[in-house]
C-alpha cells in the first residue's frame, strides 16, 4: 500500500479565514461563538452560533462565479484555494485524471433551498432561481473544486452528517493508498447557521440554549447544555509520498490509519458504551502501527451534549485501555463551535498544526469537569510538548464513526 502524506491545508473558519490565522486564534484561546447575525432570532431560544466573519469570496474569484454557488461552496473553494498554494502543486504539469477530489458537506445549500421555497410560495414556480439545485446539491463544494482546478480524477461527496470532513479525508487517503490518485483535495464545507436549520437542531433538543457565549460550547463540563452550530471549511492536500517527494513539496505530516464503523444503534445518540467509536479509533491505530502508548494526543469530537461526551469518554478508554489516562485530549468545538460536516476537515488541520508547532490546545470554557469524563481534557491553557502520534475522531448522526492517525513525518 502507497503511503500518504499532506503537503497544503486551508481553512476558513469562525476565528480566522486562513490556516495561519485560525492557528494564531486558537492559541490565543479565541471563541468564535456571538449572537446570530444572519437572521431575526427574536422568536428563537437559541441565539448563539460560530459565524463565519469577514469572508468575502470575491477577494479570491470572480464576482460570477462566486454569485453562482452557494456559501458552503465558497468556502471549500477558498479554502481548497489556500490549500493548493502551499502544496505548491503545478497542475499544468500534472496528469488531471491522477488528481481527486473528496469534499463533503453534510447537509449543502439549506440557506438556498429555504430562500427559493419562500419564493416559490409568495411568487410562484416560475420565479424559482435556475440555479437552485445546483447550488444546493451537496455535491457541487466538491464538483467546484475541481472544476476550479481542473481535477479530473475521482470526484466524490461522502455525506455523513458531523463525521462527513473526517470521512472524506479518509477516502481521499485510500484512494492514494491503493493507486487510484496521486494526488487528492480533501476535507469538508458547510453553512447552515438558517432559520430552519437552527430550529431544526433546536427542536431535536441538541443545542446549547446558553447566553454566555463563552459558557455555550463547553464540551466535558458539567454544565454542558448542547452544541453550538458553526460553519466554515477545512481542506487539505494529500499525497502520495513519492510524488511529494519527487516534486520536492515539503510535507507537513503523514496519514497512516483511517477507521471507520457504524454503531447501528440510533438515529442521534451514539452508542451508550463507546464500542462502535472505539472499534473505529482501534482500526486506524491497528493500520497506523500505533500503540495505545504511542498516541500523545487525540482532537475529540467533543461537541458538548450530554451523551456525545460521556460516551466518547468511554469509547476512548475502551480503544486506548490504562493508556487513555495519559493522553491529551481536547475539542476544538469549544472555540468554533460545531461546523458539522465541515468539522472533521477543520480539527484534521488542528492536529497537524499541533504535531508542526508542539503545542495541544486546551478545551476553552471547561470549568467545572463533569466526574464521569474523567481522561486528561486540557484545562486553561494549552500544553507545549512534543506531539508525534495523533487520533482525530468524528461521530455523526445515523452512528457514523469515524476516525483518523496521523503521525510526524520522519523523512524516510
Amino acid at each position: 500500500m502507497k503511503r500518504v502524506v499532506v503537503t497544503g491545508m486551508g481553512a476558513i473558519t469562525p476565528i480566522g479565514n486562513t490556516v495561519e490565522d485560525f492557528w494564531k486564534s486558537v492559541k490565543e484561546n479565541k471563541v468564535g461563538i456571538d449572537k446570530i447575525t444572519k437572521f431575526d432570532t427574536t422568536d428563537y431560544a437559541v441565539k448563539l452560533a460560530a459565524e463565519v466573519k469577514g469572508f468575502n469570496p470575491r477577494e479570491k474569484m470572480e464576482f460570477k462565479q462566486a454569485k453562482r454557488m452557494s456559501p458552503f461552496s465558497q468556502f471549500a473553494v477558498c479554502a481548497a484555494k489556500e490549500a493548493m498554494e502551499q502544496s505548491g502543486i503545478d497542475m499544468s504539469k500534472e496528469d488531471p485524471y491522477r488528481v481527486g477530489v473528496s469534499v463533503g458537506s453534510g447537509i449543502g445549500g439549506m440557506k438556498d433551498m429555504e430562500e427559493e421555497h419562500k419564493r416559490l410560495l409568495e411568487k410562484g414556480n416560475d420565479r424559482v432561481k435556475p440555479l437552485l439545485i445546483p447550488m444546493m446539491i451537496t455535491n457541487m463544494a466538491a464538483g467546484n473544486v475541481a472544476i476550479v482546478f481542473g481535477a479530473k480524477g475521482k470526484c466524490i461527496n461522502v455525506v455523513t452528517a458531523c463525521a462527513t470532513g473526517t470521512h472524506s479525508i479518509g477516502e481521499a487517503y485510500r484512494s492514494i493508498q491503493c493507486g487510484e490518485a496521486d494526488i487528492m483535495i480533501a476535507g469538508g464545507s458547510e453553512s447552515a447557521i438558517t432559520p430552519l436549520g437552527v430550529a431544526g437542531f433546536t427542536s431535536l433538543t441538541a443545542l446549547s440554549e446558553e447566553p454566555d457565549r463563552l459558557r455555550a460550547s463547553i464540551p466535558f463540563d458539567r454544565d454542558r447544555s448542547g452544541f453550538v452550530m458553526g460553519e466554515g471549511a477545512g481542506i487539505v492536500i494529500l499525497e502520495e509520498l513519492e510524488h511529494a517527494k519527487k516534486r520536492g513539496a515539503e510535507i507537513l505530516a503523514e496519514v497512516a490509519g483511517y477507521g471507520a464503523t457504524c454503531d447501528a444503534y440510533h438515529v442521534t445518540s451514539p452508542a451508550e458504551d463507546g464500542s462502535g467509536a472505539a472499534k473505529a479509533m482501534e482500526l486506524a491505530m491497528k493500520e497506523a502501527g500505533f500503540l495505545p502508548e504511542d498516541v500523545d494526543y487525540i482532537n475529540a469530537h467533543g461537541t458538548g451534549t450530554h451523551h456525545n461526551d460521556l460516551f466518547e469518554t468511554r469509547a476512548i478508554r475502551l480503544a486506548l485501555g490504562k493508556c487513555a489516562e495519559k493522553v491529551k485530549i481536547s475539542s476544538t468545538k469549544s472555540m468554533i463551535g460545531h461546523l458539522l460536516g465541515a468539522a472533521g476537515g477543520v480539527e484534521f488541520i488542528t492536529c497537524i498544526q499541533s504535531i508542526r508547532d508542539g503545542y495541544i490546545h486546551p478545551n476553552v470554557g471547561l470549568v467545572n469537569p463533569d466526574e464521569q469524563c474523567d481522561l486528561d481534557y486540557v484545562m486553561k491553557e494549552g500544553v507545549p510538548m512534543d506531539v508525534s502520534h495523533v487520533l482525530t475522531n468524528s461521530l455523526g448522526f445515523g452512528g457514523h464513526n469515524a476516525t483518523l492517525a496521523i503521525k510526524k513525518y520522519n523523512g524516510e
